[in-house]
């Protein structure tokens, strides 16, 4: 047997004609695509690039925390409400339950009842895990969202129960009444925080039939202590009952009397 060499004419074109076979082999290689390249075939497009998705406006991951409980019966003109920018945060509290409802008390309510409606919703949203503000809005009323994502703002991450409405005291029942001078908001717009809502006594007990928005701020008082609520007062300016009136328009927003 001959001995091996590089320097041998035979051995060098045997490492010639293999390293011919070897780069023609990588070359037509369908997995390479380079004899495309070399033949005249373009190579295909690369692939786009992922859509631009630009960052959501702080304003709005603010609301996505927000429900705006809302008390209908058969007058609500649900329609109007969703033509708003109130839409998407709209949990209608029904009577029985229909298509859009968020919360069902499984009672027709009348005007005597509506205490047990406010009960009804405030156990409801109890069990709201990922809502950190609350606004109870009467559905002859409107408010201004500009007004929303200032408090929103003004109020987020507060650890205190927060209470924001035109507050008054109930007045006008005996000594011995469990009302009685008791701290609440105005019903067409009462807004609060999950702080408040942890708090808050649905178990609370009176007799007879009472004021819905003095039985929450009844309920606010026993499970939370006036004197650790934050009271604030709402802007009129912003919120609109029974009408809405500016410049070139004017809405009734209680055509019909609903109770």
């Amino acid at each position: 047997m001959g001995v091996f060499s590089l320097s041998r004419p035979r051995t060098q074109l045997v490492l010639l004609i293999m390293g011919i076979l070897i780069t023609g082999t990588i070359l037509t290689a369908p997995s390479h695509r380079y004899w495309g390249t070399f033949g005249g075939e373009p190579l295909p497009p690369p692939p786009p690039p992922p859509p631009h998705v630009p960052p959501r406006p702080a304003e709005d991951i603010l609301f996505d925390r927000l429900a705006i409980i809302f008390p209908i019966n058969n007058n609500t003109d649900m329609q109007f409400y969703r033509n708003t920018w109130m839409r998407s945060y709209l949990h209608p509290v029904c009577d029985w339950d229909e298509p859009g409802c968020k919360i069902v008390c499984n009672r027709t309510s009348t005007y005597r009842t509506l205490d047990q409606k406010t009960f009804c919703f405030t156990r409801a949203i109890k069990n709201y895990r990922d809502t950190e503000f609350f606004i109870k809005l009467d559905d002859d009323s409107f408010v201004d969202k500009d007004y929303v994502a200032d408090l929103l703002k003004t109020y987020s991450g507060w650890q205190k129960p927060v209470y924001i409405s035109d507050h008054t005291r109930l007045r006008g029942y005996g000594e011995k009444d469990p009302l009685r001078h008791v701290r609440y908001g105005n019903g067409k717009f009462y807004m609060f925080n999950d702080q408040l809502v942890r708090c808050v006594d649905t178990d609370y007990t009176y007799e007879g039939s009472r004021n819905e928005d003095a039985v929450f701020g009844a309920m606010v008082t026993s499970g939370c202590g006036e004197e650790n609520v934050e009271y604030i007062q709402e802007d009129d300016n912003k919120i609109w009952h029974k009408k809405y009136e500016s410049k070139n328009k004017y809405i009734d927003l209680a055509h019909i009397k609903n109770h």
